[in-house]
């Protein structure tokens, strides 16, 4: 696990998720939202980018090499959020006896791993 991932999830104190019915939600502390917002800002940007560049006739290396890194970054947001579910919300819920959270965080690592 990257450090950066790491010091993301000093800040997920609080369950970050709630399963209250099937009305499912999440709070993240605001330090960990802001953080992701801005991260999720810079790839908006980054996309922006990306069509500049097609729209430039960039050379295709050059936005295939953008656009891996454009992908990096937003796997970098989905391990925070995952290991942030995982330290909080599945543990809680597993102390609760419900197991089929595991099945529901083994799909989404399916689909994570798909990319």
């Amino acid at each position: 696990m990257s450090n950066e991932v790491g010091n993301e999830q000093e800040l997920f104190d609080d369950n970050c998720c709630s399963h209250e019915g099937s009305d499912r939600k999440s709070h993240h502390p605001d330090k960990v939202k802001n953080n992701l917002v801005t991260r999720l800002n810079r790839i908006e940007g980054q996309i922006r980018g990306i069509k500049g560049l097609i729209e430039k006739d960039t050379y295709c290396d050059d936005v295939i090499n953008q656009i891996s890194a454009t992908q990096s970054a937003l796997n970098s947001v989905a391990k925070i959020l995952l290991e942030g579910h995982m330290k909080s919300c599945v543990v809680e819920r597993i102390q609760e006896g419900d197991f089929e959270v595991l099945d529901e965080v083994l799909v989404t690592i399916q689909k994570l791993m798909k990319k």
